[in-house]
This record gives C-alpha cells, structure tokens and sequence, in this order.
C-alpha cells in the first residue's frame, strides 16, 4: 500500500512539474505561437477550479482530472520544440530547488473567473 501510494505522490510531482514546464514554455520567446496559446489553456484548465465534468458526479468527475490534463501536457510537450523545452526543463529544475509557487497565474486565473461569473450574474439580472 505504501509503494502505491509513493508512485502516485512521483506521478503527482511529476504532472505538477510539466504543468511549470509549460509555464516557462508559454513564456519563451521561440515557442510558436499556437503552442503558446495551447499551454496556457492547459495550465488554466489544471488550476481552474471549474471542470468541464464536475467534481460532484461519481467517477466521472475525476476523471477528466485524471485523463484530460495529462493529456493535455502530454500533447502540448510533444509540440513544444526540442531545445525549448529542455531550456525550461532547466529551469523549472532550477526554480523547484527554491520551491517555486507561482501565486501570479494563480491570482490571474481566480480573477478570470470571478469576472466571468460576474458577467453571468449581470446577464441574468437583466
């Protein structure tokens, strides 16, 4: 039980790293541009609080947690060219040795949202 649940904390950190990954990337100067967008969408859709299934449905909640942004970082890396991602490989490395927190895009994504929900309600009051 314990070794399953050590694999599942490395798979965890791991996702947690390719999600900074894409961070950097979306940030660099030589990630075309499309790739740029992709990974943001990605990065949104790993920190939003909103899912496309919600958490509440058995099973089905979780699992676009569990399938979809794996998927997506997978898809985006596989976009990203060689020696850019190596860059902010290195560098995520660099940063995860400071325990980097990247409370910006976090702050950025919660206000999105409180915006959104903002144009919502105004919608409906009308």
């Amino acid at each position: 039980m314990g070794e399953a649940i050590a694999k599942l904390k490395s798979k965890a950190n791991k996702i947690k790293q390719n999600i900074f990954v894409l961070i950097e990337a979306s940030k660099h100067p030589r990630t075309p541009i499309l790739v740029k967008f992709l990974s943001i969408i990605v990065v949104a859709y790993a920190f939003s609080p909103v899912d496309l299934i919600p958490d509440f449905i058995p099973v089905l909640g979780y699992l676009d947690d569990i399938i979809l942004i794996p998927l997506g970082i997978i898809l985006v890396l596989k976009l990203i060219p060689k020696d850019v991602l190596q860059e902010c490989w290195n560098k995520v490395e660099k940063l995860d040795k400071i325990n980097y927190k990247n409370w910006v895009a976090g702050t950025i994504i919660i206000l999105l949202w409180i915006v959104v929900l903002f144009w919502i309600v105004t919608l409906f009051i009308q």
